[in-house]
């Protein structure tokens, strides 16, 4: 009798598992920042990075903000919409922004519903997204960790003259003293790490500035991103904001 129960079990363990992949929208709710990233053919082949923050309402409706950096300029625009999310944890949303142009996404959140891994489904439309819980609560200093790797890539376009892109990646460690001081450094670099001037807010939205050396330059610029604190504080989804710059930054905490 005990291999037909344990059969049983297994069985019924089964058809109940599925059930934990069920997503609907009053469990979806509550504040995620976003990253999209990718080339975009909506208007002609281009690279495009874009950043917001988005509070689902348990009931079907979306709001927030999208920053997109498209052909070096950044275009920030607040949203509104709805989604719906279902079996296997499926979510769709549809946004309109101020001019009234509807954008559309989908994806695939994990179970508990932190993290939705999405594209955006318009022709054309950058492919690789995610989508990142925030703290209901907010954010504070405290929330950020001692240590993120950070990492960054795009694509660098020129603004006031001619010329070709040039590709932009970078790896390193930023990390901070017990007087929430930051400063990074870069893989391989033997020099002294780069101060960073960090700014959150208590949306956990943030403003990061930081000087990187680049190799023959000896007057090189600040490099200026705007991010969101997400996972409590384990991650940094940003983009630079600087004109020309079409670059997304990731910070996670080991």
């Amino acid at each position: 009798m005990r291999p037909i129960l344990l059969l049983a079990l297994i069985s019924g363990m089964g058809v109940i598992a599925p059930a934990a992949e069920l997503c609907n929208p009053r469990e979806l709710q509550g504040s995620y920042g976003f990253l999209l990233t990718g080339e975009t053919n909506i208007a002609g082949p281009k690279p495009a990075v874009a950043l917001g923050l988005l509070a689902f309402d348990g009931s079907g409706g979306v709001s927030g903000t999208s920053s997109i950096k498209y052909a070096g300029l950044l275009l920030g625009n607040p949203v509104t919409g709805t989604y719906t999310a279902g079996n296997h944890c499926a979510v769709a949303w549809a946004l309109q922004d101020d001019s009234g142009a509807y954008q559309h996404f989908s994806g695939v959140a994990t179970p508990d519903e932190g993290r939705i891994s999405f594209r955006q489904t318009d022709p054309g439309g950058a492919p690789q997204g995610v989508l990142v819980r925030v703290p209901a609560q907010g954010c504070t200093m405290q929330d950020l960790q001692r240590k993120y790797a950070f990492s960054l890539s795009g694509t660098m376009i020129p603004m006031t003259q001619e010329g070709p892109s040039s590709s932009a990646s970078a790896k390193g460690v930023m990390a901070q003293d017990s007087n929430h001081h930051f400063a990074l450094r870069l893989d391989g670099d033997s020099g002294s790490a780069a101060d960073v001037d960090l700014s959150l807010e208590s949306d956990c939205t943030m403003d990061l500035k930081v000087v990187l050396p680049v190799e023959g330059d000896a007057t090189a610029k600040p490099m200026e991103f705007h991010g969101i604190l997400v996972d409590g504080g384990k991650e940094i989804l940003a983009i630079q904001s600087d004109p020309g710059a079409v670059v997304s930054a990731r910070f996670t905490a080991p």
